[in-house]
């Protein structure tokens, strides 16, 4: 059986638990009937699992349409973590955002652990849903969440483990952008996926107010704007934060063009660090805006420059052209998706077996620290010059994402 594992202990212990899962459980799913009622509008109550991570949540947001269109007037509920909430709020195709910080992902005291978990399963069991969707493929939001839900009909992948406790298993054919790898679920449930909407819908008051932030930094319409987002969730992915400096003097100085650096509140003081190392005057918003605030800003900048975050979905998300920083994660999975964009990474083979969580090449961080100023500056170059070919385009295509949001 082929597993979407790297981690070579998880992947054991997975095995193991799939061995007698299946011995457990074959019996009992040969007598139970496996076809999913149809016609659709049969399916009136239907979960979304995806608990972590923010990024990974956004990159989920493209099912939500086509699956409303595909069980049309059916309730569609989103079980997710707190923090990636917002992401979520103000999508059409939502009806219901509950919020749970899976203690397998988001660590606590057991006793505040199990009492939230408790609580939680007895909200899912009382809504019964037909269709409960685990989009990550992950055993523990299987067995945990998808099955202990009661849910009738319990759909996933089975390359994490868990095959055995769902009803029905998507195919999983080769590793592919996670924005088609969760296509290929409501694919396999009937639906036709023309075109993907991203699904992060902004208000026009978050739109004016990220325009507000700026224009309080002296940012006024018509400049022109890199935003850089130098952190991320895993120090294993972020590129040597000095670097960043470097590569905005360069914009700066060149370009004219205004720099304004992002980030959370923890990231703070590190960003005001990068920007005194810089010859030029730059803007430091990390840690006075939230995730809709950000992608309002992101939404306006010329360019945004990153690692592999969760930012970065956001740029995609709203058609930012993208100069994407990748280290141990796979920008084939995981990269800019749908945008103008460059990727700068090394071809280092142990990538594909890295986990991110721990460095196991003879230098650590190798993958990252070889990417040098120059690397960065050349994606940087390339980019703008296709802005500037493709000015209008970009114009039009954020222009038709505002006004299919506002149907």
């Amino acid at each position: 059986m082929y597993y979407k594992i790297i981690n070579k202990k998880k992947k054991i212990a997975i095995t193991i638990a799939d061995l007698f899962g299946y011995v457990l459980w074959t019996p009992v799913n040969i007598f139970k009937k496996r076809k999913l009622e149809f016609p659709p509008i049969k399916i009136k109550n239907i979960l979304i699992i995806r608990t972590a991570y923010i990024g990974d949540v956004v990159m989920t947001l493209p099912i939500l349409k086509p699956l409303k269109e595909l069980y049309h007037g059916a309730r569609i509920t989103f079980l997710t973590s707190s923090k990636a909430r917002e992401v979520l709020e103000n999508n059409p195709y939502v009806d219901e955002i509950l919020n749970y910080d899976a203690f397998w992902f988001y660590p606590r005291r057991p006793k505040e652990a199990i009492k939230d978990y408790l609580g939680l399963l007895k909200t899912l069991r009382a809504k019964q849903y037909d269709l409960v969707i685990e989009a990550r493929a992950d055993i523990r939001d299987i067995l945990l969440l998808a099955y202990l839900s009661k849910g009738r009909y319990r759909v996933s992948y089975k390359v994490g483990g868990g095959g055995y406790l769902l009803t029905h298993v998507v195919p999983f054919k080769e590793i592919k952008h996670k924005v088609e790898y969760h296509l290929d679920i409501v694919r396999f449930l009937g639906s036709e996926v023309n075109r993907v909407e991203w699904g992060i819908y902004l208000t026009s008051e978050e739109r004016d107010h990220g325009r507000a932030i700026l224009l309080d930094e002296g940012v006024v319409d018509g400049d022109l704007v890199v935003g850089i987002h130098p952190g991320g969730r895993l120090g294993l992915k972020c590129w040597p934060f000095q670097r960043f400096a470097e590569v905005a003097d360069w914009i700066a100085t060149r370009t004219g063009i205004k720099i304004v650096f992002t980030g959370s509140e923890s990231e703070r003081g590190l960003i005001e660090n990068i920007i005194t190392k810089m010859g030029n005057p730059a803007i430091n918003l990390s840690g006075k805006i939230d995730l809709r605030l950000l992608t309002s800003l992101i939404e306006r900048f010329n360019l945004f420059i990153c690692n592999d975050s969760a930012p970065l979905h956001f740029a995609s998300a709203m058609k930012t052209p993208t100069v994407a920083i990748f280290g141990p994660s796979k920008s084939r999975e995981t990269g800019p998706y749908g945008n103008l964009h460059r990727v700068v990474e090394k071809n280092y083979p142990c990538r594909y077996q890295c986990d991110e969580n721990s460095c196991h090449h003879e230098r650590s961080h190798a993958c990252m620290d070889d990417i040098t100023v120059e690397d960065v500056i050349e994606a940087v170059k390339a980019v703008l010059e296709e802005v500037a070919k493709s000015k209008t385009y970009i114009y039009e295509a954020k222009k038709a994402m505002r006004a299919e949001q506002c149907k």
